[in-house]
């Protein structure tokens, strides 16, 4: 509250920030905060020893990295990408001051939803069954669940690829996609959701195709691509960008090479095979892969080849990627008054 005589002025009220913690997990918030309610300090009242009254103290959410922050809407408000990342959910109120009639105001008072996605280097992505699981356990010490039927994995898994000079590349293993998984069917938003996290996509497709049940089309493994690509296109366009390699898996099948040598050449030329799916399956782009690794995860067959890939590629992004922000922030340097 403000001073009337002297002209004082009420301190501002505290504000909220949801602060990212690399050893905080959801449940430890949940547990150290059932109430789920946060509130900022309130302001100090103005007096004739201190006519600005002090700031109230701040209220600091912990979560974990990773996080995204919603409103009550869905709206995103921020992400929380690394350690000590904050974002200010609520603003505390004015303090009385003249224009106020030297009475407070009322701070914000906001509903949130805080949604943890998945952080990794690569994320697997192909329809069930295709054998995503049983790769992750052939490249890193990862133990998912891996059995003959549609899926086994139900949520995401971690692994990582372990290299000679001790470089580590962190992969998930998502959900697998169905058709109209951007209409939330299947595992749907809960797996689309993780790929936005991943700095790059890795296609796992079978090489004899796909076919959901009896009472589902069967889907060579040319329209699989197509079909997890127009998928990925329907939830968010912005996934395209991001950098993809494909493996071809069950090499180890019989009639696989003729298979593989024919999803190649259909690659080259997709837009001479697409009449054989219907115009709303068509993706406006199709996805381009910078390398197509044919393995089997059940013998090894090429694995090592896919893993050298892997690294190759994500280097190539980081050298990309860091040339382009020194090209930034030398234009920023020629640029007077410009903010770095």
């Amino acid at each position: 509250m403000g001073y009337p005589r002297l002209g004082g002025e009420g301190g501002k009220g505290g504000d909220v920030w949801v602060v990212a913690h690399k050893r905080m997990t959801l449940k430890q918030l949940k547990d150290k905060y059932p109430q789920k309610r946060f509130v900022a300090g309130q302001g100090a009242n103005s007096r004739v020893s201190a006519l600005k009254g002090s700031k109230g103290k701040d209220c600091e959410i912990p979560v974990p990295v990773g996080i995204s922050v919603t409103n009550e809407n869905g709206k995103i408000i921020g992400e929380l990408n690394k350690e000590e990342d904050r974002i200010l959910v609520a603003e505390g109120g004015l303090g009385g001051k003249l224009l106020t009639n030297f009475l407070p105001l009322k701070g914000q008072t906001r509903t949130i939803n805080l949604d943890l996605k998945l952080i990794a280097d690569i994320g697997l992505v192909g329809f069930p069954n295709a054998g995503k699981s049983s790769l992750l356990s052939r490249v890193s010490r990862a133990k998912p669940m891996i059995a003959d039927y549609a899926f086994t994995t139900l949520k995401p898994e971690l692994g990582k690829i372990m290299y000679d000079d001790f470089k580590q590349i962190s992969v998930a293993d998502l959900p697998g996609l169905i058709e109209g998984a951007h209409k939330n069917k299947g595992m749907g938003h809960k797996f689309l959701k993780h790929i936005e996290r991943t700095r790059q996509l890795l296609f796992v497709v079978d090489v004899s195709g796909f076919q959901l049940s009896s009472q589902t089309q069967y889907r060579t493994a040319f329209e699989t691509i197509i079909l997890l690509s127009k998928e990925l296109e329907l939830y968010k366009e912005e996934l395209h960008a991001k950098p993809a390699l494909l493996v071809i898996n069950k090499m180890d099948l019989p009639d696989a090479q003729d298979k593989f040598h024919e999803l190649m050449h259909q690659l080259q030329n997709p837009k001479n095979f697409l009449h054989r799916l219907k115009k709303e399956m068509i993706p406006e782009k199709i996805m381009e892969f910078q390398h197509a690794i044919p393995i089997s995860a059940v013998t090894g067959e090429g694995i090592e080849e896919l893993k050298s890939c892997i690294r190759k590629s994500l280097d190539e992004n980081t050298d990309h990627e860091n040339k382009a922000y020194h090209e930034k922030q030398l234009l920023n340097l020629r640029t007077p008054n410009a903010v770095i």
